[in-house]
């Protein structure tokens, strides 16, 4: 522990410092060991306080050094070989039904200028991108995957989904 090496030296130091002013102070006619004294009382406190909390932490580092243990790994190796020599069996991958995703229709997009949106009321019109009849493109987790033309049921809006985007599709939109 190189740091209560250092420690021991500045306080070996620090008292060779008050040694050496009590003299001078006696000569000066001040009262030795006043202020100094307190100092050094302080000193002394704040090393002890210094001390004690690194006893503490080398206790804790101890104690969670005791409650660690090395993660086990369940192997997959068989598990994996049995499904590529029978590709027909269905994967358990029943955990991923519940993940949840969020699913939007964009009906098209504008872009507009700070003065332009302070402007619009009730009844105003904004020109969006898209021209009427084109289909709805249906986004999930901001990904295009879809696209649809609006219907209502149960006079609720809903899509019709009329082209499902191919994987190659996706990856192109990616670049």
């Amino acid at each position: 522990m190189a740091d209560d090496k250092d420690q021991d030296k500045l306080a070996e130091e620090w008292a060779n410092a008050l040694l050496e002013s009590e003299p001078a102070a006696a000569e000066t006619g001040a009262a030795p060991g006043g202020s100094d004294d307190a100092l050094a009382d302080e000193w002394a406190k704040a090393l002890a306080t210094q001390e004690a909390d690194d006893v503490k932490k080398d206790k804790e580092q101890s104690f969670l050094r005791t409650q660690t243990h090395e993660p086990e790994f369940r192997d997959m190796t068989a598990e994996h070989k049995a499904q590529r020599q029978n590709p027909g069996t269905k994967r358990d991958l029943d955990f991923i039904l519940d993940i949840p995703l969020e699913v939007s229709a964009e009906l098209g997009r504008t872009r507009l200028l700070i003065n332009e949106l302070l402007q619009l009321g009730q009844g105003s019109v904004v020109e969006l991108n898209k021209l009427a009849g084109e289909p709805l493109e249906i986004f999930v987790n901001g990904k295009l995957v879809a696209r649809g033309e609006a219907v209502v049921i149960n006079e609720k809006f809903g899509i019709r989904l009329t082209d499902i985007i191919s994987p190659i599709e996706r990856v192109k939109q990616l670049a």
